[in-house]
C-alpha cells in the first residue's frame, strides 16, 4: 500500500560546536572525483554595502553507516559548516552585538536559528529541508528566535534551481518537433520479429502513473525502440504450476542439491503472471550452511534462454562466479552446470542470474543464503529471526506484468522501478511477534533498482552486521536505507502490542513541477500480541555490544586507512538518438540532481530508454579506459585503495549501487567524512555527485567483475573485469 503527500517543512537540530578555521571542499581546486560542488555547496551572497563579507555553506556528509544520511521519513540529512570571512565587528553596522546564522523554506516561514557565527568556519546542526535559504544577519538581542537586525549575507540550496513549470512547458512544448517521431527514428516494434508466440499478441502499454505526476504529452507517446518481451507458454502446454513458498535447505558440508531454473504461475492480487523461479518456488529455496562448508549445486536450466547463478558476496572459486564468458559459458536451455560453492565467510548472501539480470532476476529467479558462524555468541541474543527479501514488481494498469526489452533492456535511464512491493515474494506480508520480543531481521534488496529506507512503525532498531559480517560496533538507527543487491541484519524490539507497519519512508522529486514529496510505501505488517515474550531481552537488547571479532579482522587494514589512492573511477553517462523529447527533459533535469532517485517519476521517459540509446561508464582516470576495456591486475594479497566517484555534470546523475565480485571491502569516507564503524561489504550506493573512498581485501585469486547492480544500468554497460594472481 502507498500513500504520496506533499511535504511543507522540517527541521533536524541536534547539537553543535564552532569548530577551527579549515578549508572548505567548496574552496577546494576543481577535481573529477571531489564530491560535486555544484550539490554541496551553497554560495553567500554579501548585502549592498558589506561588499568585504563572503561566505560559503558546505553541505556535508554527516557520521553515518550508510553512504547516504537520512531521517526516517526520507528526506535528506547535511552537516553544513558556514565558512564566513570579511564581517566587520557588528557594531559597525548598527546597534549589534554578533552574527547569527538562519534558516528557512523559500517562502521564509518558518525561519530557525542555527548558531551565532563569526569569521571562519562555524559547524551548524544538521538540516534535513528539501528547498532553503540561509541567512546571515547581525543581531543585537541574545537568543532571539527570528531576525530583527540587519541581512549580511544570504543565500539558496542548490535544490531551488529546481525550474518552475510554465518554463518547462515554454521549453518544451506539447509535441515534438515536425518530422520526428516521439518513439525515436524508426518504429522499432515493426523492424524486431518476437517469438512465434509473441507475434501478434503482444504489444507495448502504457507504463502506470504516479497519481500525483503530470506528464507532458510528447512524453506520453514514447515507446521503446524495442519489442517487447514477456515468458509464455508455449501453445498447447499445460501452464506451469503456482509458485510454492521457499523452502529451507539445510546443507552440511559435501553436500549435493539441483536448482531447476523454470516458469512458474504466480497469482498477484487475483491475477495470473507467468514468472520464473527456482524449483518452482518463488523467491528461490533458502541455503542454509555452516561457515567453511562446501557444498556441490547442480544448476539445470528449463528456460528457453541461457542462465547462470552468481553467488553474491560469497569468496568462493572464480570458476564458480557465474559471469558468462569470464568465469563460466552461459547454461543454454535444456543446459546443466555444476558449481562448487565454498562458504568463507558468516552473514547474509544471496543468488541470482548473470544473464538479463534486468529480465531474469525482475521475472523471480533469486534466493537468500545464510551461513552460520560457529560461535555461539556471533549475534546478541534474539527471541526470532527472520529472512526478508524486499523487492518491487512493475505491473501495468491491466494487472498484467509490463513487457522487458528483447533485444535490449528498457528503463535503460533510471532502472525499473516497479509498482508493486514484495516481501519474501508476497505483496502483503504479515509477521506476528509477542510484547516484548526482539527479533532479528536480514534484510536482502533484489529490486532491480529501487534503493529503500526501511523502518518499523514506532519500534525501535539497532543496526547489528551488513553484506559480509557483523559491525565493529552495533548502533541505533531510525531506519535502513538498502540498496538493491545490499544486506543488513537489523534487531527490533516490539513493545507495544497492535499492528507495527514496515514502511518505506521517502521522499521523491517532480522534475517538472521542480517540488518534493512525501511517499509511504507499507510493505507489510507485523502484529503484536499481548502475550509476553520469553525471556525477556528488553535490557539486552538495549546494550550497545562492541564485536571482537569484527574489530580483530578489520585491525590489519587500519594502517592502509589514510595511504595514497591506488586507482579511481569516475561513474557517467553517454547517450545517443534519444528522442526530442527526451533529449530536452534531460537537459532541464540536469539542474539539479538529489544525491539519491528514490521514486520513478519519469516513468515513461525512463521506459521508452533502452540499451541501444544509454551506455552507462565505469572510467578509469588513469588510462580513460571504460568498462570492459580496464585491464587491471593485482595479486593475491594486495590492499587497494579505490576512490569512486558519481559525477555530477552528465546528462542523468543518479545513484549506482557498485558491486565487487569475488572479494570484500571496507567504506572508508564518503565525500571526505571518515567512517566510524567498518563492516565488510560487497556493494556500495554511491550517491549523485559523491565520493567514496573503498579499502579492498585482494585475496581471492581469479578474474572478477565490478559493476553497478541496477540491472539495466550493468545490461547497458557498467562493467569492467579484473584479476587477482
Amino acid at each position: 500500500m502507498r500513500h504520496t503527500a506533499y511535504t511543507a517543512f522540517s527541521l533536524s537540530i541536534f547539537a553543535f560546536a564552532p569548530i577551527a578555521a579549515q578549508a572548505s571542499l567548496c574552496d577546494a581546486k576543481p577535481s573529477t572525483l571531489a564530491p560535486s560542488r555544484d550539490l554541496y555547496c551553497l554560495s553567500l551572497v554579501a548585502s549592498p554595502g558589506i561588499d568585504s563579507a563572503k561566505g560559503q555553506v558546505e553541505l556535508g556528509h554527516p557520521v553515518s553507516p550508510f553512504t547516504i544520511a537520512v531521517t526516517a521519513t526520507g528526506r535528506t540529512e547535511y552537516t553544513p559548516t558556514i565558512h564566513v570571512s570579511g564581517l566587520p565587528a557588528p557594531a559597525q553596522l548598527g546597534p549589534y552585538t554578533r552574527y547569527v546564522a538562519w534558516i528557512a523554506p523559500p517562502v521564509m516561514y518558518p525561519i530557525v536559528r542555527l548558531a551565532d557565527v563569526r569569521n571562519g568556519a562555524t559547524r551548524l546542526p544538521i538540516i534535513d529541508l528539501d528547498k532553503f535559504v540561509v541567512l546571515v544577519t547581525a543581531e543585537g538581542r541574545d537568543n532571539a528566535p527570528e531576525p530583527h537586525g540587519r541581512i549580511v549575507l544570504r543565500g539558496e540550496s542548490p535544490s531551488t534551481r529546481l525550474q518552475p513549470p510554465d518554463l518547462v512547458r515554454l521549453a518544451i512544448g506539447a509535441v515534438t518537433p515536425q518530422g520526428e517521431s516521439a518513439r525515436g527514428a524508426t518504429d522499432m516494434e515493426h523492424m524486431h520479429d518476437p517469438a512465434p508466440a509473441q507475434r501478434d499478441t503482444l504489444r507495448w502499454t502504457q507504463v502506470p502513473m504516479l497519481s500525483n505526476l503530470t506528464m507532458l504529452p510528447g512524453e506520453m507517446a514514447l515507446r521503446p525502440n524495442v519489442a517487447p518481451y514477456l515468458p509464455r507458454v508455449p501453445a498447447g502446454d499445460t501452464p506451469p504450476p503456482v509458485a510454492r513458498r521457499q523452502e529451507v535447505l539445510r546443507l552440511a558440508d559435501g553436500d549435493t542439491v539441483r536448482l531447476t531454473a523454470g516458469l512458474v504461475t504466480r497469482i498477484m492480487n487475483g491475477h495470473r503472471l507467468t514468472m520464473y523461479g527456482f524449483n518452482g518456488q518463488y523467491p528461490g529455496p533458502l541455503i542454509a550452511v555452516a561457515q567453511n562448508a562446501t557444498v556441490i549445486v547442480d544448476l539445470e536450466n528449463a528456460l528457453d534462454e541461457p542462465t547462470s547463478i552468481h553467488w553474491h558476496g560469497i569468496r568462493l572459486d572464480s570458476r564458480f562466479d557465474g559471469v558468462p564468458d569470464m568465469s563460466q559459458s552461459a547454461v543454454p536451455p535444456g543446459g546443466h552446470f555444476v558449481y562448487r560453492v565454498h562458504f568463507p565467510d558468516a552473514g547474509i548472501y544471496w543468488y541470482h542470474p548473470h544473464v538479463r539480470e534486468d529480465t531474469q532476476q525482475e521475472l523471480g529467479l533469486y534466493g537468500n543464503i545464510m551461513v552460520r558462524s560457529p560461535k555461539p555468541d556471533y549475534y546478541s541474543p534474539v527471541n526470532s529471526e527472520e529472512m526478508l527479501i524486499v523487492d518491487d514488481l512493475l505491473v501495468g494498469d491491466d494487472t498484467t506484468l509490463v513487457p522487458f526489452g528483447r533485444e535490449q533492456p528498457t528503463h535503460a535511464f533510471m532502472g525499473r522501478f516497479g509498482n508493486v512491493f514484495l516481501v519474501n515474494g508476497e505483496p502483503h506480508w504479515h509477521g506476528t511477534a509477542n510484547h516484548g520480543e526482539v527479533r532479528r531481521f536480514f534484510f536482502t534488496n533484489v529490486s532491480n533498482t529501487r534503493t529503500m529506507n526501511l523502518s518499523f512503525s514506532g519500534a525501535k532498531m539497532k543496526l547489528v552486521g551488513s553484506d559480509g559480517g557483523n559491525y565493529e560496533h552495533e548502533q541505533w538507527v531510525r531506519s535502513v536505507v538498502i540498496a538493491p543487491a545490499e544486506r543488513y541484519v537489523v534487531d527490533v524490539l516490539f513493545d507495544h502490542s497492535g499492528e507495527v507497519a514496515l514502511l518505506n519512508r521517502v521522499e521523491g522529486l517532480d522534475h517538472l513541477f521542480g517540488r518534493f514529496f512525501s511517499e509511504t510505501d507499507t510493505l507489510g505488517v507485523v502484529h503484536v500480541t499481548s502475550a509476553q515474550a520469553v525471556p525477556n531481552l528488553t535490557s539486552t537488547f538495549g546494550r550497545l555490544r562492541r564485536d571482537s571479532a569484527a574489530v580483530a579482522s578489520i585491525d590489519p587494514f587500519r594502517r592502509y586507512f589514510e595511504g595514497p589512492v591506488d586507482h579511481s573511477l569516475l561513474l557517467t553517462i553517454e547517450t545517443h538518438d534519444l528522442p526530442f523529447v527526451s533529449r530536452q527533459l534531460m537537459l532541464l533535469d540536469s539542474t539539479y540532481f538529489a544525491p539519491v532517485e528514490w521514486v520513478g517519476t519519469m516513468p515513461v521517459m525512463n521506459w521508452a530508454s533502452t540499451g541501444s540509446q544509454v551506455r552507462w561508464i565505469l572510467r578509469d582516470l588513469d588510462t580513460g579506459k571504460e568498462n570492459m576495456d580496464i585491464d587491471w591486475t593485482f595479486h593475491r594479497g594486495d590492499v587497494m585503495k579505490l576512490r569512486i566517484g558519481n559525477e555530477r555534470k552528465s546528462m542523468h546523475a543518479m545513484q549506482h549501487p557498485i558491486h565487487l565480485h569475488g572479494q570484500r571491502f571496507l567504506v572508508l569516507s564518503v565525500n571526505g567524512v571518515p567512517t566510524e564503524n567498518h563492516v565488510w561489504k560487497d556493494t556500495v550506493l554511491i550517491p549523485a555527485g559523491s565520493t567514496v573512498d573503498l579499502l579492498v581485501d585482494l585475496s581471492n585469486p581469479g578474474r572478477w567483475m565490478l559493476h553497478c547492480h541496477i540491472a539495466e544500468h550493468l545490461s547497458s554497460g557498467m562493467m569492467m573485469g579484473f584479476r587477482v594472481e
